[in-house]
């Protein structure tokens, strides 16, 4: 799949754009956030219903297998899914340039009169980048795809299931090494202190306000935690 979309010009200025990195950077931030939010409610909501430190670190160590296994195969499933859909809009584009080019040319010269250019300009353009890469120049231009952008669904499984194991395993770490009177705001406290971080960092490297990141992730985080302890909490004086 890569190798059908248009590599970015190499200029005699590279510059670093942070979309480049927007595949694993997205599957590394959903991991990491669910695997902390998960567990660590997981985690909570199972002390909150009074059971032993054992039972907390067995619900612990399934969420954090089950979850990752469920995010690399969430994450494959859906970009996948994207994949087949950029190779079908590929495909169809092959067959249109071979029975359709003068068609195709002019379809290109639009794109190029809408982003500016005059009509003799955009045609002479569209001919010269036909003449070039055909299939580049519609895969980039009327598609909007490229071999940075494109979709790697291996490589979102990984990274997804891997930040998922590290964001889970810190509930995990509070739960086994604090007394058991502590366990839940231990272990609300610190996975809400990694959420902030996260938060920010993610934020930080993505372009964004940090502040407005890890408020957004700590906000979600703190509800999921509370409701979860309720409910454990309900079910624990229940039984």
């Amino acid at each position: 799949m890569t190798t059908d979309l248009p590599p970015a010009v190499a200029p005699a200025h590279r510059e670093r754009h942070r979309t480049e990195h927007i595949g694993w950077l997205r599957a590394a931030v959903l991991g990491a956030n669910d695997g902390i939010v998960s567990t660590a409610s997981l985690v909570v909501g199972v002390a909150a219903a009074a059971a032993t430190r054992q039972d907390v670190l067995v619900a612990g160590v399934a969420g954090l297998v089950a979850g990752a296994l469920s995010m690399a195969a969430g994450e494959y499933v859906s970009v996948s899914s994207q994949a087949d859909t950029e190779r079908a809009d590929m495909d169809r584009e092959r067959r249109e340039l071979s029975t359709t080019p003068d068609l195709e040319t002019e379809e290109l010269a639009a794109i190029y009169v809408a982003r500016g250019l005059t009509p003799d300009l955009a045609r002479t353009v569209a001919q010269q980048l036909m003449a070039h890469d055909a299939i580049g120049a519609h895969a980039r231009d009327e598609l909007g795809l490229s071999a940075e952008t494109a979709a790697r669904p291996l490589q979102a499984a990984v990274t997804s299931a891997a930040t998922f194991a590290v964001g889970a395993a810190l509930p995990l770490v509070v739960a086994l090494v604090v007394p058991d009177a502590g366990l839940v705001p231990w272990v609300s406290g610190a996975s809400l202190a990694s959420l902030v971080l996260l938060g920010a960092v993610a934020a930080q490297v993505g372009g964004a306000s940090p502040v407005t990141g890890a408020v957004r992730v700590a906000f979600w985080g703190a509800l999921a935690m509370g409701v979860t302890a309720l409910v454990g909490a309900w079910f624990g004086a229940v039984v």
